[in-house]
């Protein structure tokens, strides 16, 4: 279970970097198209640091926040983003199977060559009923153009399983609904 709502969190976490379509909202920058390495690492976890990589192009960007914007539109109360002098920062509280995250994120980098996540949440309501405090940092950088056998929106996790973050978009209907 403890896993599970991991990486609910975690999912969250990545929902909250997405922009939500609004007239006057901030939006995140395009990455450059191309081939990204991310870096996960949770402050004080016991699970090994999470190497992935992704095949993108500004396409693939753009879509992936306007498919998931109505998801998050439906578990966020709060979503914002704001321009720094240095980067982003967003905040947000979204709600998933009866578990509450307020998260605030810090992104500082160019999304051309390299950017880091740093991103502290608070959770409320999991299985045992008490708040629990988390650090992510997400260490971004563009590894070149795509491989000859990658698409864009093509996930490489670790393990070497291989999914299309288009293909996400199927999955909306089996996430937990809110009550």
């Amino acid at each position: 279970m403890a896993r599970r709502l991991l990486s609910l969190g975690s999912a969250l976490a990545l929902l909250a970097l997405l922009p939500v379509s609004d007239a006057h909202a901030v939006e995140l920058p395009v990455r450059r198209a191309g081939l990204w390495e991310m870096k996960v690492l949770r402050a004080g976890a016991t699970a090994p640091e999470m190497t992935m990589q992704q095949c993108t192009d500004q396409t693939t960007d753009k879509d992936m926040s306007t498919s998931f914007s109505p998801m998050a539109k439906e578990m966020c109360t709060k979503q914002d983003i704001q321009k720094t002098a240095t980067g982003y920062v967003t905040d947000s509280v979204c709600a998933i199977a009866g578990v509450s995250i307020a998260s605030r994120a810090e992104i500082v980098g160019d999304f051309n060559s390299a950017y880091t996540v740093k991103s502290t949440s608070r959770s409320e309501g999991g299985p045992a009923g008490v708040p629990r405090d988390s650090t992510t940092m997400i260490e971004a950088k563009w590894l070149g153009a795509c491989k000859a056998d990658q698409r864009p929106g093509d996930m490489m996790m670790p393990g070497g399983i291989k999914m299309n973050i288009k293909d996400m978009e199927k999955l909306k209907g089996m996430m937990p609904k809110q009550k």
